[in-house]
């Protein structure tokens, strides 16, 4: 059984060559915190260099060390640096790689040249090579919405600049002005992040599983700044549905945080009724879910009864878009996920499961407060949505949400729809939802199967986190981001992408695209939480698995679990639980 992950091992986990140079920061002392108390920062150097102007030894000198960990402390003597030349033909420049997707900047160190004047220099962040080579606009779509990418910045003679607030895992420096010589000491990324514990932990028979859930868990991770976002490079926003996966995968990882009731109490304030959150009504009612698994999980009856006023005013006002027939009549923006949009059907099948999804999880939420009027009110308003059936669908999308709501058929749903043409028309956000339709429908291998294949065809292009939207057919011809592009191949950042992220506009972490984690957790390992908290039951579905071994965080500490499964088929479980915690088999 592994101990709880720290920070530590995951970053080691998915580029050890990087963080094998960290301080031991990861104990937080005061004079290493960043301004926000609950954020640190630390400073790492490239793992290698992807790219440079020269090679020549001309007009860059021993760029290799800007691969040593250094000291983060210029000096009037330091010997033999980086040094930058340029002329009025050769304006120098060089790409760095981190070795990983992180949020924060970089500080640029310069030591003693002739000249005191501050150096000019081009910083260009990227989440991707192609990123970090483009310029703003263009064909590929690079942008500097919601965080600078791409901007010219002074360095001081014997001194340090830090600048840059984004996701980024490789950096490009160019000179900008002729005549230079710049000696520069050191080009650290300040890698600014949330100080948390990873306490629980998947570990299986096969690494390709492993590695996914170790990413969704990272990718949410990154995204847990002042908010829980759901970019961060583009979209550092509280998008509320977004959300939903990424509470999830907090449940599972990092059990109960404040980031979580920040963020739905910012929503809250943010849209008052009768606005919809976000302006999407869809938005509103995965607030009320979301509430309603933070409930399940962690058993706040005091938070939750914080928000019964405006639980029950929204309620009352989703009910006021029923028409006649039983039918969801939303207004606002109707919305599911990006690639539904554009489909009426789709998104109407979906909404109309979602209302039902949504008056269920009120009644329970409603029995939770001792209030039995409206917990029959908003029963009985699900069973009559239920009495509707949307006709036309046949996006997986949708699909799964109608299964989850009790409109289709597991089995058959899956069978005809979610299966079809394998991983093809999935997405990284409602993937999640195709996943837990196809667990309804007991297919735990086949939902293992997708997971690698998809989720996995992410890390086969170079991913260390995952991304806003990813199409498999697309990657299947496509290089990977931590290489130049070549001709041979598509560029997967710059070539494909629709809707709002289009070409290099397309984020590369994104928290709503962590599914697997959350559901590797709840049906492989099979931890299965209820009562506020206080009962996990553990139903494990090993698939072809040999071996699962995990821990997950309760309200009464970490529960150890391990399933070992014999030739013979029989999986034997052996389980720690901290005491308090009902367990059930």
């Amino acid at each position: 059984m592994k101990k709880s992950y720290s920070i530590l091992l995951i970053l080691i986990f998915i580029q050890a060559s990087v963080f094998a140079q960290l301080p031991p920061i990861f104990d937080a002392s005061d004079e290493m915190r960043a301004s926000h108390s609950e954020m640190v920062k630390t400073y790492l150097t490239p793992n290698r260099i992807v790219w440079q102007s020269d090679d020549t030894g001309t007009y860059i000198k021993n760029e290799k060390t800007l691969l040593d960990k250094g000291n983060g402390q210029v000096a009037v003597n330091d010997q033999n640096l980086f040094q930058l030349i340029s002329t009025d033909d050769h304006k120098p420049g060089i790409m760095l790689d981190y070795g990983k997707e992180i949020h924060g900047g970089v500080k640029i160190s310069m030591g003693i040249r002739p000249a005191k004047t501050p150096l000019k220099l081009r910083v260009r962040f990227g989440e991707s090579v192609s990123e970090a080579m483009s310029d703003i606009g263009g064909e590929f779509n690079a942008t500097n919405e919601h965080s600078l990418r791409d901007f010219i910045v002074e360095v001081p003679w014997l001194g340090s600049v830090e600048i840059g607030e984004t996701g980024f895992r490789f950096i490009r420096i160019d000179v900008v002005e002729a005549g230079e010589n710049a000696p520069i000491k050191s080009v650290e990324a300040a890698f600014v992040y949330r100080d948390l514990e990873y306490l629980g932990s998947f570990e299986s028979s096969n690494e390709r599983l492993n590695d996914i859930w170790m990413t969704g868990a990272y990718t949410v991770h990154l995204n847990m700044q002042n908010y829980l976002w759901d970019g961060i490079k583009r979209d550092r926003l509280v998008w509320v549905g977004d959300m939903h996966p990424e509470v999830m995968t907090i449940n599972t990882v990092f059990g109960k945080n404040s980031i979580v009731p920040k963020s739905l109490d910012l929503a809250r304030d943010q849209h008052p009724l009768p606005q919809w959150m976000n302006t999407i009504s869809s938005y509103s009612m995965w607030w009320l879910i979301i509430h309603k698994n933070w409930y399940d999980y962690h058993g706040d009856l005091a938070y939750l009864k914080e928000q019964e006023t405006y639980m029950i005013a929204l309620l009352d006002q989703l009910s006021t878009f029923i028409d006649e027939d039983n039918k969801e009549i939303l207004n606002g923006g109707r919305f599911l996920d990006w690639p539904t949009s554009t489909d009426p059907k789709a998104v109407h099948a979906g909404l109309q499961a979602m209302m039902i999804m949504t008056f269920e999880a009120g009644s329970d939420m409603m029995e939770t407060l001792e209030r039995s009027d409206l917990k029959k009110k908003y029963q009985k308003i699900a069973k009559q949505l239920k009495k509707h059936q949307p006709e036309g669908n046949t996006s997986k999308q949708a699909a799964s949400l109608m299964v989850l709501a009790d409109i289709a058929k597991a089995e058959q749903t899956n069978t005809e729809v979610l299966k079809k043409d394998g991983v093809q028309n999935m997405s990284t956000f409602y993937g999640y939802y195709i996943l837990e339709a196809m667990a309804k429908a007991d297919d735990y291998q086949g939902a293992i199967d997708v997971i690698s294949e998809y989720w996995g065809g992410m890390l086969d292009l170079g991913a260390t986190s995952f991304w806003e939207d990813f199409n498999l057919a697309e990657g299947k011809m496509s290089g990977r981001i931590d290489e130049l592009p070549v001709e041979a191949k598509s560029d997967i950042h710059t070539d494909f992408g629709a809707f709002c992220y289009v070409g290099l506009r397309h984020s590369l972490a994104h928290g709503w695209a962590s599914g697997p984690t959350s559901w590797l957790t709840q049906y492989v390992l099979g931890v299965n939480v209820s009562d506020g908290g206080n009962t996990v039951t553990i139903k494990p579905h090993l698939g072809d698995l040999e071996y699962v071994n995990g821990t997950f965080p309760t309200k009464f500490g970490v529960l150890k679990i391990s399933h070992t499964k014999a030739a013979n088929g029989k999986v034997t479980t052996k389980i720690d639980a901290p005491k308090g915690l009902n367990v059930k088999q």
